[in-house]
C-alpha cells in the first residue's frame, strides 16, 4: 500500500497521506514519495490547485516512532541528511507553483503542523489538536521552524515551540495559522468546494505569478529595487497573451479561455 495517494481531476489534485493506523505519521518513505509528489506537480500545467489531505482520524501526527528509533542510532552526518530530505519536502510543497490547501483533521503535531504551515490555505475542524511537540522529546522543531515562524509569526512561534502545548483549531484560527474553521470534519469540503469552483475564474499564470510575489517579495525593504522589479513584472505580466485574453473577456463580457 502505497504511503501517499495522487489523484488528478480536472485542474484539481489531491494528494493523500496514507498511513491512517499510525495517524499518517511521516517515515523515510513518505516523505521521499510526497518529494517526488510534490515536484511532479510542480510542471504539470493543467494542475491549479493541490489539496493535501489525510487518511483516516489525522491529518499526520509528526514523525513515526519506528523512524525516530532508527534515527537514534544515526550518526550526525546521517542525521543530516535524513532532516535534509524532510527540508526538502517542505519547500517542494512551499514553492509549489499552485494554489495549495490543506485540509487539517484530528491531529497536526511536530512534522505535521510544519506541513500545514506549508501550505497557502488551511482549513481545519474546530477539533483538530495542534503542537510543536518536539521539545516533549528533547528535540527541536528545526527542519519547520521557518515555514511556522512565516504562518504564525515569531511570537506566538516562541511560545509554542518552547511549550509544546496543544491547542485546538480555534485557537489556531486566532493565531492565524488556520483561515478557514469548520464546526466538524464533514463540513470541510463544503468549505473547500466554494474556494475550487472560485478560482477557475482566475488565470492560472496570474496565480502562480501571483504566489511568486508572496514568495520572493516577503521581508525586503520597500526601496528603489523592489519598486522597480514590481513594475517590471507587471509590465511583463500586461504583455502576455493571458493578460490579454482576460483584459479582452472582461470587455467583450465574456468568459475568459481557460474558464471551463
Amino acid at each position: 500500500m502505497s504511503s501517499v495517494l495522487l489523484d488528478i481531476k480536472q485542474n484539481i489534485a489531491t494528494v493523500t497521506l496514507n498511513r491512517p493506523d499510525v495517524h499518517n505519521a511521516f517515515d523515510e518513505d513518505m516523505i521521499q514519495t510526497l518529494i517526488g509528489t510534490f515536484e511532479d506537480l510542480a510542471i504539470i500545467d493543467e494542475v491549479t490547485a493541490v489539496v493535501v489531505k489525510g487518511e483516516g482520524k489525522s491529518f499526520s501526527a509528526g514523525a513515526d516512532i519506528n523512524w525516530m528509533k532508527r534515527a537514534a542510532g544515526y550518526t550526525e552526518a546521517q542525521n543530516k541528511q535524513d532532516a535534509q530530505n524532510l527540508a526538502r519536502m517542505l519547500n517542494a510543497l512551499y514553492t509549489l507553483p499552485k494554489l495549495t490547501i490543506a485540509m487539517v483533521q484530528g491531529a497536526a503535531m511536530g512534522g505535521g503542523f510544519g506541513l500545514a504551515c506549508c501550505a497557502d490555505i488551511v482549513i481545519a475542524a474546530a477539533d483538530t489538536k495542534f503542537s510543536l511537540s518536539e521539545v516533549k522529546l528533547g528535540l527541536i522543531p528545526a527542519t519547520i521552524a521557518p515555514y511556522v515562524i512565516a504562518a504564525i509569526g515569531p511570537r506566538y512561534a516562541r511560545r509554542y515551540m518552547q511549550t509544546g502545548e496543544r491547542f485546538d483549531g480555534r485557537t489556531a484560527h486566532h493565531i492565524g495559522l488556520v483561515h478557514e474553521l469548520a464546526d466538524v470534519v464533514e463540513d470541510m469540503p463544503l468549505i473547500l468546494g466554494p474556494i475550487l469552483d472560485g478560482i477557475a475564474a482566475n488565470g492560472p499564470r496570474a496565480m502562480m505569478a501571483s504566489k511568486k510575489l508572496c514568495l520572493d517579495f516577503t521581508g525586503r525593504p520597500i526601496d528603489k529595487t523592489l519598486m522597480d522589479e514590481s513594475a517590471t513584472r507587471i509590465a511583463a505580466t500586461r504583455a502576455g497573451d493571458e493578460a490579454k485574453e482576460g483584459l479582452s473577456a472582461f470587455l467583450e463580457k465574456r468568459k475568459a479561455a481557460w474558464v471551463g
